[in-house]
């Protein structure tokens, strides 16, 4: 086993991502952000323009690299719930509430969470390029699609740190393979809890007892999932060929069977039977995590995205292969058995953490296909 070195302390960095203060408006007015230490105010025409001198509606070469980053980031059954619109100054990430999953998804938490970990990529690759992103959550109530405005701030230059969560976007991929005995080290595992807290959020680290609970949660929810009216044409909707297509999960991620039904891993295949996957042995003590959050609202769960997706390219980062598992949070009874109200505790991601072989990547669609009407890549 080799964990990468880059970075002593790769979940401490500052995104540099200040949100606004104040209620949200239907027209906002100048961005004032606010940091830690003081005010930062900040024009949306200030410094370069995120188009590069391009003809209207296209896309300059800045804009395309953090466009690229961003639609990387992972999203329920790969449905990449997402669009984009371009002003000049930045990027507003908007929600495509046609790509919900009605069935396990009915609320919008988890496209929500997905859209959040697109942010998160975006702001890392804004970084990574040399520009401050400055970050505004759900600014406007008239327009509840828009999920996020990333601004361009100042010009700054990227620490080692940044460089190595920028080079960790395309290398995380969903792993569904057994993975190792071996342990996670302890420091990681605190980089990757210190991760979560950074965007916000709450990881906590199974002890034996809370970890058998909760895959025995998962494995029951995907039980009543299976017989709840209209999972299994949603799982196929999102599973099945044509091949080439550009979203939902490949057969080549589904992973093997599980042969002694260890860790409950969502059976992708479940409605292609004659699909050959083979079984085997997983890890008989996995080691499973939980993120929370301390309310459960929208904003809440692009929080959680965030957070997700920052403790995912920290885990990439040193070697560490992630499984998301939600199908326990996907029934709303058990989930509640998750769920500590008077703690201020609202799970939002179950996640399996481990050493095995690399995954491979699932497919992305275009840029012409995520950007809003009238803008071009």
């Amino acid at each position: 086993m080799t964990v990468n070195t880059v970075a002593p302390v790769v979940a401490g960095v500052d995104l540099a991502a200040w949100e606004a203060d104040g209620r949200p408006a239907c027209r906002p007015g100048p961005l004032n952000q606010r940091q830690k230490g003081g005010m930062v105010t900040m024009s949306e025409h200030n410094g370069r323009s995120i188009v590069e001198d391009r003809s209207p509606g296209r896309v300059g070469g800045l804009t395309r690299a953090c466009l690229e980053a961003a639609v990387l980031a992972p999203s329920v059954h790969n449905s990449q719930p997402w669009r984009f619109r371009l002003r000049p100054a930045g990027i507003d990430v908007l929600a495509d509430r046609s790509r919900r999953l009605a069935v396990v998804d009915p609320g919008g938490r988890e496209l929500l969470i997905s859209v959040g970990a697109a942010v998160l990529n975006l702001r890392v690759a804004i970084l990574g390029h040399g520009r401050v992103p400055i970050l505004r959550v759900l600014p406007d109530q008239c327009e509840p699609d828009l999920v996020a405005r990333v601004t361009l701030g100042p010009v700054t230059a990227p620490d080692p740190t940044v460089r190595a969560l920028l080079a960790a976007i395309p290398r995380r991929h969903t792993n569904r393979r057994p993975f190792t005995a071996a342990a996670v080290p302890a420091s990681v595992m605190d980089e990757l809890v210190a991760a979560a807290a950074a965007e916000g959020a709450a990881l906590a680290i199974a002890d034996p007892i809370g970890r058998d609970a909760i895959l025995g949660l998962a494995a029951t929810a995907e039980d009543w999932q299976r017989t709840e009216a209209g999972y299994r044409d949603e799982l196929t909707a999102w599973t099945a060929p044509p091949y080439g297509r550009s979203d939902g999960v490949p057969a080549h991620a589904f992973g093997p069977h599980d042969r002694y039904e260890s860790v409950p891993v969502r059976d992708f295949g479940l409605t292609q039977p004659g699909l050959h996957r083979g079984d085997a042995t997983f890890e008989a003590h996995p080691t499973v995590l939980v993120l929370r959050t301390a309310a459960d609202g929208p904003r809440d769960w692009v929080r959680a995205g965030q957070a997700m997706q920052r403790v995912l390219l920290t885990a990439t980062v040193r070697g560490v292969a992630t499984t998301p598992m939600t199908q326990a949070l996907e029934v709303p009874e058990i989930r509640g058995l998750l769920t500590d109200p008077a703690r201020h505790r609202y799970p939002q991601l179950i996640l399996r953490v481990g050493y095995g072989r690399p995954a491979v990547a699932s497919p992305r669609r275009a840029l012409a296909e995520v950007l809003v009407p009238g803008q071009q890549p």
